[in-house]
Formats: C-alpha cells, sequence, structure tokens
C-alpha cells in the first residue's frame, strides 16, 4: 500500500523515538496510515508513500542506523516525499531551527540526494547518567545539564505540517 507513511527513528535512550510515535501520532490522528520502527530494522521502502527520518544528534552528528537507513535506500527516498528531524540539543535550544547548528558534511552530502522536504530540529532529553565516561571528563559542564528540552508542541505543530503536504491528509 503505497499511501502508508513510514516514520523510521534511530534512538539512543529513547527520547527520538517518542518523538517520532508523537509524529505518526499526529499523521494517523490526521487520516494517514502510518508504520513507526527503527530505522535499523527497515528492509524496504516499497510499500511507503513518504518517509519521515528522525535521529538522535551526538557529538553534532546523527546516529549511525539513520545515516544508514539514508545509504540503504538512497535511490527509494529520492522518489518519495522525505522530511527529516534531529533530536538532542539541550538547554535553551530553539524548536525547529537551531541557530548555530549545521549539518554534518557527511549527513549533507547524503541529503543532497534525497532533497527532504524538511528538517526540522528538536530539543531532546538529556541525562548526564547516559554520559559515557570519556564524555564525563572531557565536557564538565554537560554534568550539570539535565532535562526534558523537547518541545512536544512545536513536534505537533511540525508534524501537522508534514500532514498538511501528505496527498491523502
Amino acid at each position: 500500500m503505497k499511501d502508508t507513511v513510514l516514520v523510521a527513528y534511530a534512538s539512543l535512550h529513547g527520547a527520538t523515538r517518542e518523538i517520532a510515535e508523537d509524529v505518526a501520532r499526529v499523521l494517523f490522528e490526521r487520516g494517514a496510515v502510518v508504520d513507526v520502527q527503527a530505522a535499523d530494522e527497515v528492509s524496504d521502502l516499497t510499500r511507503y508513500g513518504a518517509v519521515v527520518l528522525g535521529s538522535a544528534v551526538y557529538r553534532g552528528d546523527w546516529l549511525l542506523d539513520a545515516t544508514d537507513f539514508v545509504r540503504r535506500f538512497a535511490d527509494d527516498l529520492e522518489k518519495v516525499p522525505v522530511w527529516l528531524f534531529s533530536s538532542g540539543t539541550a538547554g535553551d535550544a530553539p524548536t525547529e531551527t537551531m541557530r548555530g547548528w549545521t549539518e554534518p558534511p557527511l549527513l549533507s552530502s547524503l541529503l543532497a540526494r534525497i532533497r527532504p522536504r524538511d528538517h526540522a530540529v528538536f530539543g531532546g532529553r538529556f541525562d548526564p547518567h547516559h554520559l559515557s565516561l570519556g564524555d564525563w571528563w572531557r565536557y564538565p559542564s554537560l554534568r550539570r545539564v539535565r532535562g526534558d528540552f523537547r518541545d512536544w508542541g512545536g513536534v505537533e505543530a511540525w508534524a501537522n505540517r508534514v500532514a498538511n503536504a501528505l496527498p491523502a491528509c
């Protein structure tokens, strides 16, 4: 069924998965048929008419599962509408656009090929207990950061814009 929308995600501690689930909920409520899957579990895109792909951002880059997804399915992603979101910023990060945040070169080159319709950047959820030992010592300022910086209203507004752009919604 080509009318199905795939919402795929790469998430390390679950916060990006929760954003993907919220996007899928909005699309479903707007009338779309939606599948939600971890990016590394997707094996075929032929049944999807559109794709939303999200990744957590760590050390300024997407997770490997998300970039591998784009590489594996680049030919298919060129043929369907694609929307992207990134999650993982902390503190006073603005929703949807991140001043000063630029896409890493590898990601930029992959995205140039698939030409996504939009790329939203959302705040994430941060717990210093998830820092690696190396990051704990390398970035002492992160030890004091804790909280959920996701703007659920912004996520819902963006998902509604995606739904508005889908032919069936």
